[in-house]
């Protein structure tokens, strides 16, 4: 079990990682907040210890990509929100960025997951592999037609 200092410093360094995983899966920032709490009650209650920083992001990316699908198969939880009431919630800065933002939540679950791990995360394809249990090929097959739906919903170049 954590003390008190390493939780204080774990929620310091990843809350915002956690947070923005959980809102790209859930697509609601009630639900996200539900699993956030989650995420850092089995980070305390975790027994192991971390080789360094990337070994435990990497296991928070890991806990909060498996917490957030536990969430939506769970059978209490089969509800869908409108798109737009998550836009009406998040903080997009401007219009570019609420226009991008989506077109990503629009995508099939398996290329959202790796497109937000890849850009707004700065994992590489091997790292997303790793973190998702997939083969590397896989991984950039997924990342190529992300980016090819992407372009197509954005019209024009994206990445």
């Amino acid at each position: 079990m954590k003390n008190s200092e390493e939780m204080n410093r774990a929620v310091e360094m990843y809350a915002d990682m956690v947070r923005r995983i959980c809102l790209v899966h859930l697509k609601n920032k009630h639900d996200m907040e539900d699993v956030f709490q989650n995420v850092f009650l089995k980070y305390m209650l975790y027994k192991g210890s971390f080789e360094n920083e990337e070994h435990e992001k990497a296991w928070l990316v890991r806990v909060t990509v498996n917490a957030c699908g536990d969430w939506l198969r769970s059978l209490s939880r089969r509800r869908w929100i409108p798109l737009e009431s998550l836009l009406e919630e998040g903080d997009a800065p401007d219009d570019a960025s609420r226009e991008v933002m989506e077109a990503v939540l629009q995508l099939p679950e398996k290329y959202r997951r790796v497109i937000y791990l890849f850009y707004y995360e700065g994992y590489s394809a091997v790292e997303i592999a790793g973190i998702l249990g997939k083969k590397e090929n896989t991984v950039y097959t997924w990342l190529s037609r992300a980016r090819a739906m992407l372009r197509e919903k954005l019209g024009g170049e994206w990445a």
